[in-house]
């Protein structure tokens, strides 16, 4: 399984799953300790910005941080739960999950991995920038970014709720 959260609920995530595997998505300077559970080499910190566009003073995600996540991704075995998990479980996080479902299912569908998405998180708001990077390197030809885009904008919230991104 694939779990949803944000920063005040990754502990309590990682707890009731038992989870194994942690992605962290996160600006740097945030300290952010490995759960009690997680082996430290299955802990991935990202360090970026939730921005899509350039903006001075702040770490836009760029492709190495994609290249990272999928690599991470294609290791995790699935015998427990992955958790990723941003500041609020908005963006970056969805947006996580969303990359992480279209990777580790080649031949679904994007469209319907992103109407799945938004069933289980009224409030997810995927980072735009990271689907357009992840579309790319994946090969989707534009399908994820589109598929996003399909789906709008969130609810409001200060926090998105945790859930679950299904994976098929």
């Amino acid at each position: 399984m694939l779990h949803v959260c944000s920063l005040s609920k990754l502990n309590d995530t990682v707890a009731s799953t038992g989870a194994k595997s942690v992605v962290t998505l996160i600006n740097a300077e945030m300290d952010v300790p490995t759960p009690e559970g997680v082996s430290p080499d299955r802990h991935l910190f990202l360090a970026f910005n939730d921005i899509v566009e350039q903006i001075a003073g702040l770490t836009p995600p760029n492709e190495k941080h994609i290249e990272d996540l999928l690599a991470f991704v294609a290791s995790w075995d699935k015998s427990a739960p992955l958790v990723i998990h941003c500041w609020a479980g908005i963006s970056r996080s969805t947006a996580g999950a969303y990359v992480a479902a279209c990777a580790l299912n080649p031949e679904a569908d994007e469209y319907r991995l992103a109407a799945l998405l938004r069933k289980n998180s009224a409030s997810a708001t995927p980072n735009a920038r990271l689907v357009a990077m992840a579309d790319k390197l994946l090969g989707r030809e534009g399908r994820m970014i589109d598929a996003i885009r399909g789906i709008g904008r969130g609810a409001n919230a200060f926090e998105g709720s945790p859930f679950i991104m299904p994976l098929d």
